[in-house]
C-alpha cells in the first residue's frame, strides 16, 4: 500500500503527523515519534508570550537600579535582544538537532498573540533548517477591544511570508464570523496549509471553591465531528493543503478525514493517551483498510466523498439533519 502524500509541498511517507505539543519538544521524543512512524513533526510553539513577559518582568527589576539603568541608558535595547536571542537559541537548537537525527520533515511552530515584533524570529528558524514553518494563530475571540480581529491575521500571514522561502502553513481556530469565506481568503493569500481546527483551553468550575479549573485537557473521538464537517465542506475549494486537527484518535478517523479531503492529520491527545506507538497501530488500520476497499494509494480516495457534494456541499449537512428529524416519531 502507497500511504504517501504531500503537504505545504513537502514529500511525506504518510498521512500522520505529530502535532505541535510536549511531545515534540525534545529531541529523544522526536526520534520515538519517527521510529513509529511518524510522517512529520511539527515542533512545541514558542510562544510570544513567554518572551514578552521573560523581557517585562528584567526590564522591571534593571528599573529598580540605578546603577544599571537611566533614562539615557541601553539597559532596554540590550535586554529585549538578550532575552530574545536567548528564548530563540534554544529553539533553534532543537531544530537543528532534531535535523540531524531524523530524516522526517520538522515544522517549526510560533504561537502568536499580534502581529508585532515575533515576525523577527521567522528568518532565524528557517536558517536554523526548519522544513516548513506553522503559524498557530491563537487570537482571543473574546477580545472586544481589537474591532480588526480577522484582518490581523492577513497582516500576520504577509509579514511572515515577506520573510521566509519556507512552505508556511497556519493552524486556526473555528471563531470567524463567516468560516468558509475566511478561510477561502486565507488560502490565497500565498500560504502552503491550514490546520483546522486549534483547541482552546476549555475551562469548568469548581463547585465547591466556586472557581475558575481546567476542563478536558485531551480530545475524544466525539470532537471529530465539526473538523471533519469543515475538511469537506472547503476540500476543493482552497488554494491550499488542509490538514485536519482535533478528534482524530483511530485509524478509522484517519481515514474519515483524507476521504473528506485533508491532506494530512495531526495528532496530539491519541499520543498522549495511548504512547507513540498508537502510531503504529493507527497505519496499520489504514492499511487493512485500503486492502479490503481495493485501494493501492492514499490518492485514490482522498476527497472523494466530500467530491460527491461539491456542487454545494451545504446541502449535505442539511439533507442529513432533515433526514435524521424526518424519522423520529
Amino acid at each position: 500500500m502507497d500511504l504517501s502524500t504531500t503537504y505545504m509541498g513537502l514529500e511525506l511517507a504518510n498521512p500522520v503527523i505529530v502535532a505541535s505539543s510536549g511531545m515534540t519538544g525534545n529531541l529523544e521524543s522526536i526520534i520515538r515519534m519517527e521510529k513509529n512512524g511518524a510522517a512529520a513533526v511539527v515542533l512545541k510553539s514558542i510562544f510570544e508570550e513567554e518572551i514578552l513577559l521573560d523581557l517585562n518582568r528584567q526590564l522591571k527589576e534593571a528599573q529598580q537600579n540605578p546603577m544599571i539603568y537611566s533614562g539615557l541608558s541601553e539597559t532596554l535595547d540590550y535586554l529585549d535582544l538578550h532575552i530574545r536571542e536567548k528564548n530563540l537559541g534554544d529553539y533553534l537548537k532543537l531544530i537543528k538537532q532534531a535535523k540531524k537525527s531524523v530524516s522526517i520533515p520538522v515544522i517549526g511552530s510560533i504561537n502568536c498573540v499580534s502581529d508585532e515584533d515575533w515576525t523577527y524570529f521567522t528568518g532565524k528558524i528557517e536558517e536554523a533548517g526548519a522544513d516548513g514553518l506553522e503559524l498557530n494563530l491563537f487570537l482571543n475571540p473574546a477580545d472586544f477591544e481589537n474591532k480588526e480581529f480577522e484582518k490581523a491575521y492577513f497582516r500576520i500571514i504577509e509579514k511572515v511570508l515577506a520573510e521566509v522561502s519556507i512552505p508556511v502553513s497556519i493552524k486556526i481556530s473555528r471563531y470567524f464570523t463567516r468560516m468558509g469565506l475566511s478561510v477561502k481568503a486565507l488560502s490565497e493569500t500565498g500560504i502552503s496549509g491550514i490546520v483546522m481546527f486549534n483547541r482552546f483551553f476549555t475551562p469548568d468550575i469548581d463547585l465547591d471553591t466556586l472557581s475558575l479549573v481546567s476542563g478536558k485537557l485531551f480530545t475524544t473521538p466525539e470532537d471529530i465531528s465539526e473538523t471533519l464537517r469543515w475538511i469537506a465542506i472547503m476540500s476543493g475549494r482552497v488554494s491550499c493543503d488542509l490538514a485536519a486537527s482535533t478528534g482524530i484518535h483511530t485509524g478509522e478517523g484517519v481515514i474519515k478525514m483524507l476521504l473528506a479531503g485533508a491532506s494530512v492529520t495531526q495528532l496530539a491527545s491519541t499520543l498522549y493517551m495511548n504512547g507513540p506507538d498508537q502510531i503504529t497501530r493507527i497505519l496499520k488500520r489504514v492499511q487493512l483498510w485500503m486492502e479490503e476497499k481495493g485501494f493501492d494509494s492514499v490518492q485514490k480516495f482522498r476527497g472523494i466523498v466530500s467530491r460527491q457534494y461539491e456542487g454545494n456541499p451545504a446541502a449535505f449537512e442539511r439533507m442529513q439533519f432533515m433526514k435524521h428529524f424526518s424519522e423520529i416519531n
